[in-house]
């Protein structure tokens, strides 16, 4: 369906056309995957670019599975049903969060640097990933964001499945999918390129102008 992230940023861009040449729009990427995609939106829309971290909470022996997820602020989102059917503990659930929150921090120190978290407050801001599949870790970056009194939280994904976009739909302002096929295993599987994004690439894209005519600065710049 894509052939890789940067152009499946692009065709995301075509549906938001309308919040293009804003100043009070910001195109925040969850990282690592989603770094790409949102560069090539920021790029299309002439806004600026930053990152909202979040880790998935995996379940123990299959992590690959969320029973939740933690984002930066603090912010834990858990799936209780999840918690529930597969009888996980609360001592798993506070050893796995505080696992995943020293990679959280770790990240944002990798990230950011000294730099103060991000503000959104009063701004629409522009929520990108790479595609999303059980939606625990996007409903864990709405709650972050409604914390910092944003003026509306728009959800973009290249591709999600139809009952989590219908879930998205009702937590955010606005959702925004590229598509959503019946079937659906693994986000990846809707891309020809789905390799691995390193922390340095993110680092990078991070770095770059979201333009280059000289009317947006780099992120990093743009939302101290």
């Amino acid at each position: 369906m894509f052939t890789n992230r940067t152009e499946a940023g692009r065709r995301l861009a075509e549906r938001l056309e309308k919040y293009a040449n804003r100043n009070d729009v910001l195109v925040l990427g969850i990282p690592r995957g989603g770094l790409p995609v949102a560069f090539a939106v920021a790029q299309a829309l002439h806004a600026p670019l930053d990152v909202l971290l979040l880790r998935k909470l995996g379940v123990p022996a299959h992590e690959e599975l969320a029973f939740g997820a933690i984002a930066s602020g603090g912010v834990r989102v858990l799936d209780w049903d999840t918690l529930y059917e597969l009888s996980i503990s609360p001592s798993q659930v506070e050893a796995v969060t505080a696992r995943e929150r020293c990679e959280l921090e770790r990240r944002e120190l990798a990230y950011r640097g000294s730099r103060p978290a991000l503000s959104a407050t009063g701004k629409t801001v522009i929520l990108v990933d790479d595609g999303v599949a059980t939606g625990a870790s996007m409903l864990a970056a709405i709650r972050a964001l409604r914390q910092m009194q944003p003026a509306q939280v728009v959800v973009a994904v290249p591709v999600a499945p139809p009952i989590v976009c219908d879930r998205l739909s009702r937590e955010a302002d606005e959702f925004v999918c590229v598509a959503a096929p019946s079937h659906f295993v693994a986000v990846g599987q809707f891309y020809d390129d789905f390799s691995q994004v390193s922390d340095e690439e993110v680092i990078d894209l991070l770095a770059e102008p979201a333009v280059s005519d000289g009317g947006v600065t780099p992120a990093r710049n743009q939302l101290r």
